[in-house]
């Protein structure tokens, strides 16, 4: 099992935080991964670990995508996580505490990170952590916040998957393209309800069978069993659950022509991506496509934008994909390849 000191030998970042919170007996973990383009931005994931160093593990290399994802997305803003690893999911006096220390330790970067939600935390639990500091975004709309950022993220994948049909098929049509959402939270539900206003036949996988069946039968989709997601037959599998589905193992069984989801961290292993172009499926960088959710809290939490120009920035992501996959086809690179190189273009 690797140290710490081991696993921040092998990382790129600049800053790792590790704080012990003895008190949940937990490990609070700030990975600020660049600040070349503006303060380090993430989100805050509670989560329990199998063991302290896979929290920050999970810390470093999300906050890698992070420096990616919003140097593509042009918000001014470097890359960060924060992980909350505990043996338990606090609830209650206990978790308002929890985020209450974390919140001082925000505050005591001066603003070098500043902080959202993730997996495990919503937007009530940034208006806890914005009692300690002001470095959050992601707040309720009550609080002044923009609220849960998980509608923004689908709109975002949205025009990433009419943008990708367009590419794959010559038109971005959704009217008979068949679609699978993995994943029905608030994401992938709010995607699946886009996707069947525009015609789409929508087809709706979560380890929460009774979630799916719900999601489905609201659009009038069809719910898939959450084993069998990978190898069903659809235009788009669009995954927008925890990530790394795609793999060396999973990628052979897919049944589509695009992979286009909200999902981070989708690709298991890097070669994954040249398995999908050998296969001729076209994968939408998760780190592009999934920005929708940062780049509307920021424009409305942090740089007081209107709704207008939300809804302008978040069409552009399918520009962007548009962009990423001409430099793909005409390097003969593939797809995640592409979009590293626009990321590394950004940030020099």
């Amino acid at each position: 099992m690797a140290s710490f000191e081991e696993l921040l030998e092998s990382w790129s970042g600049e800053q790792a935080v590790i704080h012990r919170d003895r008190e949940s007996d937990g490990w609070i973990f700030i990975c600020m991964h660049s600040t070349q383009l503006g303060p380090a931005a993430g989100g805050t994931r509670l989560k329990v670990y199998e063991t302290p160093a896979d929290g920050l593990r999970d810390a470093m290399r999300l906050s890698a995508g992070m420096t990616a994802k919003l140097a593509v997305a042009d918000l001014g803003l470097g890359g960060g996580k924060a992980v909350l690893a505990v043996p338990a999911i606090p609830q209650g006096d206990d978790r308002r505490a929890l985020l209450h220390r974390y919140g001082d330790i925000v505050q005591s970067l001066g603003g070098g990170f500043i902080t959202s939600s993730d997996v495990g935390t919503g937007e009530e639990d940034m208006d806890v952590i914005a009692e300690r500091t002001e470095h959050v975004f992601g707040r309720t709309v009550a609080a002044g916040g923009a609220g849960d950022p998980g509608p923004f993220t689908a709109v975002g994948v949205f025009h990433g998957i009419k943008a990708s049909l367009a590419h794959s098929t010559g038109s971005d049509d959704l009217a008979g393209r068949t679609v699978l959402v993995q994943g029905a939270g608030s994401v992938g539900g709010a995607l699946a309800e886009l996707l069947g206003r525009a015609g789409a036949t929508v087809l709706v996988a979560d380890v929460d069978a009774e979630r799916a069946q719900t999601v489905a039968a609201s659009i009038g989709g069809t719910p898939v069993e959450a084993g069998n997601a990978i190898g069903t037959e659809c235009d788009v599998y669009a995954p927008c659950a925890l990530g790394a589905t795609l793999s060396l193992e999973s990628v052979p069984q897919l049944r589509c022509r695009i992979v286009a989801g909200s999902a981070n961290n989708q690709l298991a292993e890097p070669e994954a991506a040249e398995l999908l172009r050998d296969a001729g499926i076209l994968y939408a960088p998760d780190y592009v496509i999934n920005a929708g959710g940062a780049i509307a809290i920021n424009f409305l939490e942090l740089n007081g934008r209107s709704q207008a120009e939300v809804d302008a920035a978040l069409e552009k992501i399918g520009e962007t994909l548009q962009e990423i996959y001409a430099r793909a086809d005409a390097q003969g690179i593939t797809t995640a390849s592409a979009a590293d190189a626009l990321a590394a273009s950004r940030l020099s």
